[in-house]
C-alpha cells in the first residue's frame, strides 16, 4: 500500500505543545480527507524531519490518535488511517429551551464529563453585581471547567452563581444546574446573547483546536421564578462541533 505524502498533512497550527499541533494537524487531514481511510502514514522519522519533531512528540501524537481510533498500528508494518476514522459529531443546542449542558448530552445519547479548571469562593465583583443584581459584597461562588462530550473537548464554560443559590461549593458535581435543583434554586428562564469569536490561544489550547478557529461565545444570565438572578455563564463552544438552533413564532 503506498505511502502517505507529507504534503496531504500541511503544516502544523502556531498555538499549544508541539504534539498536540501534531495530533491535530494529522486528524484535521483525516477529516477532511486528504489522508483517506487505509492509507499509510509517512514514518516517524520523515515526520521528525520534516516538522523539526522529536521522536518522543511525534511518538505522543500518533498515540492520541491511535486511543482515539483515528489511527492503527500494524506491527512491523507502520501507521495506517483507520478504514472508519471517527469524526467530530455536530451538536444542535436549542436556544427555546433552557437546559445544562449534561442534559443536552444525554439527551442526544453523549455521555456528559468536566475537566475541572478551578473552583472558588468569594464575593461579588461590581461586574457580577450589575449582572445578578446582588449587593456589593455578595457572597459568589465561581466554576471553570472544559465541558466534554465522550471524552472530547467541546466548551471551555466559567460560571458565577449567586452565594444563596448553593449550601456550599463542594456540591457541585457533574451538573451545575442538578446542584441548583437539589437546592431548590434551579432557574426557570434565561437571557442569552452569542457572538462568533476566534479561540485565541488559551481557549484553542484548552479546546484543543488552533488560535484562529472559530468558535461561539455565549453570555447566560438565568432568574428564578420571582425574578432573582441566580447564575451568570460565559461558555464559548467549538464553532466545529455546534449548530445553534431556535424555533419562532409570529
Amino acid at each position: 500500500m503506498p505511502t502517505s505524502d507529507i504534503r496531504q498533512i500541511g503544516s502544523l497550527g502556531r498555538s499549544g505543545p508541539l504534539y498536540l499541533r501534531l495530533e491535530r494537524a494529522l486528524r484535521a487531514a483525516v477529516n477532511e480527507d486528504r489522508l483517506a481511510p487505509g492509507a499509510a502514514l509517512p514514518s516517524e522519522r520523515t515526520l521528525c524531519d520534516t516538522y523539526d519533531l522529536s521522536r518522543v512528540t511525534v511518538r505522543k501524537a500518533l498515540d492520541g490518535l491511535v486511543r482515539d481510533g483515528v489511527l492503527i498500528r500494524r506491527r512491523g508494518s507502520g501507521t495506517y488511517v483507520a478504514d472508519a476514522a471517527p469524526r467530530p459529531e455536530r451538536v444542535e443546542k436549542n436556544f427555546a429551551v433552557l437546559s445544562s449542558f449534561s442534559e443536552d448530552m444525554i439527551s442526544r445519547g453523549r455521555t456528559p464529563g468536566s475537566r475541572w479548571l478551578g473552583r472558588s469562593a468569594g464575593v461579588v465583583t461590581p461586574e457580577e453585581a450589575m449582572a445578578l443584581g446582588l449587593s456589593p459584597g455578595s457572597p459568589v461562588y465561581r466554576f471553570r471547567r472544559v465541558r466534554l462530550a465522550d471524552g472530547q473537548p467541546m466548551a471551555l464554560e466559567i460560571s458565577t452563581v449567586a452565594g444563596f443559590a448553593l449550601p456550599s461549593i463542594e456540591v457541585v458535581g457533574a451538573s451545575l444546574y442538578e446542584a441548583l435543583d437539589t437546592a431548590g434554586f434551579r432557574p426557570v428562564r434565561a437571557l442569552q446573547r452569542l457572538r462568533a469569536l476566534t479561540a485565541g490561544d488559551e481557549r484553542g489550547r484548552l479546546l484543543e483546536i488552533d488560535a484562529g478557529d472559530a468558535g461561539l461565545m455565549i453570555e447566560r444570565r438565568a432568574f428564578l421564578e420571582d425574578g432573582r438572578a441566580v447564575e451568570l455563564t460565559r461558555s464559548f463552544y467549538r464553532g466545529d462541533a455546534y449548530d445553534m438552533v431556535a424555533e419562532l413564532g409570529v
